[in-house]
């Protein structure tokens, strides 16, 4: 967290909250929603602006009821998350980098839903990769050892429990794949999708 922002933590403790004005979309990018695009549920604005998408992300944190924020001053401005509260881009150098610009480092657990979605898990966190790198990081995918084409990865998603051993091959390692509904993500990680009345 920025120090600016704790110091206005400090000076102005009882700031009210703001609901329904930032979205985190399933490609991690930042959107502005005013309040036409809030009352016609439109994903809003793309923030471009490097040095406000860097103060979100430096300031990004979640509350004991698993609303995601961003701490903008003394004011918590709560996150609608249209996927995942993190979403994970590829990185020739690093791996996987979260919208935050954080490495994704440790992946403990690999999900894969039932609409193809790729979750990636680490401590405290939980990444949708992103849709636009979904090809590469399909190429990591195992069935019964061997490269997962396009009708198995369908089949395995379709019925996971008769198609075989689905493993996330990451360096020497092979992390088994486990199968959730989009719907169930939400429940499972523990977070509110769309914050409100804080």
């Amino acid at each position: 967290m920025d120090h600016i922002v704790e110091q206005a933590m400090r000076k102005w403790p009882n700031a009210p909250h703001c609901c329904g004005w930032l979205r985190l979309d399933a490609r991690g990018a930042w959107r502005m929603r005013d309040e036409q695009t809030q009352r016609l549920h439109l994903p809003g604005d793309k923030i471009m602006h490097a040095g406000l998408v860097g103060f979100i992300n430096r300031n990004y944190n979640v509350d004991e009821q698993g609303c995601w924020y961003f701490q903008n001053g003394p004011q918590r401005v709560y996150v609608d998350l249209e996927l995942t509260p993190y979403i994970a881009h590829t990185d020739p150098a690093l791996g996987y980098v979260l919208q935050t610009g954080e490495a994704m480092t440790a992946i403990d657990a690999v999900m894969l839903t039932d609409d193809g979605r790729l979750l990636l898990i680490a401590p405290g966190k939980v990444a949708a990769i992103d849709d636009r790198d979904l090809v590469q990081a399909l190429t990591a995918l195992r069935l019964d050892e061997k490269l997962a084409g396009d009708d198995a990865l369908l089949a395995w998603m379709e019925n996971p429990s008769d198609q075989g051993s689905l493993t996330w091959q990451a360096a020497e390692i092979a992390i088994p794949v486990s199968h959730i509904a989009t719907t169930d993500i939400e429940t499972r990680f523990s977070f509110v999708p769309t914050p409100r009345q804080i």
